[in-house]
């Protein structure tokens, strides 16, 4: 399905691991690891904002583009993926942490993609450890679940014009 109805650019048919040297991506049982791209935002306290959803401050972040990331201790960052998603109208996603990261401490902000949404998911990276931590890019971060239902929804995302429809790049929240 997530080749013929083209749901996953790029697309990686198999799981690929590389014999250790890199964390897996691509197609699982049920589901598809998704990847990092090498654009984050790491939260910092360096201008002293608020962190508000209705009024987001994009000062609270510092961009960085590379193929590792380093999380300070106790502290979050923001990527996307390298994949673009096109989900159809009967499926449902759930976004959870791979368990390489988990392992570590570092946490992944579950998230449902809903039927009929597409673009760059943005992922969310939590340090609980009182210890730098890295995340790759360009290598597995979380997993993408996939749930088929029985009938097509009566509104999709796209049908409520979500305001996160087609994102690209790291999306700040919006209200």
């Amino acid at each position: 399905m997530a080749e013929s109805q083209n749901m996953i650019d790029p697309f990686e048919p198999q799981q690929v691991r590389d014999d250790g040297r890199i964390i897996s991506y691509g197609t699982s049982s049920y589901g598809y690891d998704v990847r990092c791209a090498n654009e984050f935002k790491v939260f910092t306290n360096i201008n002293t904002t608020i962190v508000d959803p209705k009024n987001f401050d994009a000062k609270s972040f510092v961009n960085i583009n590379a193929d590792v990331c380093i999380i300070p201790p106790n502290s979050f960052a923001l990527a996307r993926t390298v994949e673009y998603f096109r989900i159809p109208r009967n499926i449902l996603g759930i976004v959870s942490g791979k368990s390489t990261y988990a392992r570590m401490g570092i946490v992944v902000s579950n998230t449902v993609i809903e039927p009929e949404w597409q673009g760059h998911i943005t992922l969310e990276f939590s340090n609980t450890t009182p210890l730098p931590a890295k995340i790759y890019a360009n290598e597995g971060v979380a997993q993408l679940l996939f749930l088929e239902a029985d009938e097509v929804c009566e509104v999709s995302y796209r049908d409520r014009g979500g305001k996160y429809q087609g994102q690209t790049g790291v999306t700040l929240p919006k209200v």
